[in-house]
């Protein structure tokens, strides 16, 4: 009976130091032993939506064509593009991948972002609506 307890005891470590390491990976929050939290380098996804005046549509692609361009050349980035409703095209979204938070912050502090935040502004009906999320693992298929 008391081998049995050692042996279950042991696994349950085992598979709690395994689901630690899995979920570090996968960006989860953990904390070490003394308290602290870490969380692992996760990549970042961002979602911005907006709605542009009718007469304004075409000022704003060319500005938004520009910000694409140079933030794609970011090296954080590794995916910049904007996408228009086919039903209603006022309507439109930026969709952001960054590798990390790190990224974001670098690509936030642009000139070229300040900018182009100033250049729509007159442009669009109401402010964008914009979503930061963490990607909590990321799987190839």
């Amino acid at each position: 009976m008391k081998a049995k307890s050692i042996l279950l005891f042991v696994c349950a470590v085992i598979v709690l130091i395994s689901a630690g390491t899995a979920i570090a990976k996968a960006g989860v929050p953990v904390t070490d032993g003394k308290g602290k939290t870490q969380v692992a380098d996760n990549g970042m996804m961002i979602t911005a939506k907006l709605s542009v005046k009718p007469d304004k549509i075409k000022e704003f692609l060319e500005a938004a064509k520009e910000m694409i361009a140079k933030a794609n050349t970011e090296s954080g980035c590794k995916f910049y593009q904007l996408f228009q409703d086919p039903y209603n095209n006022t309507k439109f979204i930026f969709v952001e991948e960054y590798k990390n938070q790190a990224a974001v912050d670098a690509h936030f502090a642009t000139d070229y972002f300040k900018a182009f935040g100033a250049k729509i502004g007159p442009l669009v009906q109401e402010p964008a609506k914009i979503k930061i999320v963490t990607v909590a693992k990321e799987v190839n298929q």
